[in-house]
């Protein structure tokens, strides 16, 4: 694929690549969306339609961005596992290879995300929930103050319900076949 500057006519492009454009800012969108830099989901979409791997190299050229600025976006797609360093390397450079199955990022993806602020508001909740019983238990508490914390022990009494389930489903979403009825493809 050539040079894809968005904001750029390039005449260089095949048919193909001209209708792939659209396509592509499609994905960067989307996972701008979700958090991710729209320039990494830009890459992320000319590497799912390069159907090769591709070296840092190349995917600087194709990118027209910094070297160091490719290499941080691979970093990172690489920690949400779209994207995967391959062990055989093309003339001393290191190769990448992005993951095509939408079922697999997903779960990659969101199944990340889900456990760290699973494991963020549990830590956060096994410090405040002991505390605020002991808040309601002690005898020097004013009653208003007690009806309070009984108000909120009762709030995050349900955030700890949410976060079982939450957890209940990133544990089923990390399991191979979660998918397995949806993939006919």
């Amino acid at each position: 694929m050539k040079q894809v500057a968005f904001g750029e006519e390039n005449r260089d492009l095949s048919p193909r690549e001209q209708l792939l454009r659209p396509m592509i800012d499609a994905i960067a969108q989307t996972m701008d969306l979700y958090g991710a830099n729209y320039s990494f989901g830009q890459l992320y979409g000319i590497m799912f339609f390069e159907d090769r791997p591709m070296t840092l190299e190349e995917m600087k050229n194709v990118m027209n961005m910094s070297k160091s600025n490719m290499s941080y976006g691979v970093r990172s797609l690489m920690a949400s596992k779209m994207v995967t360093k391959l062990e055989e390397k093309r003339e001393r450079k290191d190769l990448y290879a992005v993951e095509t199955d939408f079922f697999q990022t997903f779960k990659n993806f969101f199944g990340m995300k889900l456990q760290r602020e699973i494991d963020v508001m549990r830590q956060a909740l096994d410090v405040v929930i002991p505390e605020l019983e002991g808040l309601v238990q002690a005898v020097d508490t004013p009653e208003d103050e007690r009806q309070f914390c009984l108000k909120d022990l009762e709030k995050l009494e349900h955030a700890v319900q949410y976060y079982d389930w939450l957890q209940q489903f990133v544990d089923e979403l990390g399991e191979e076949n979660y998918f397995a009825d949806k993939r006919r493809i």
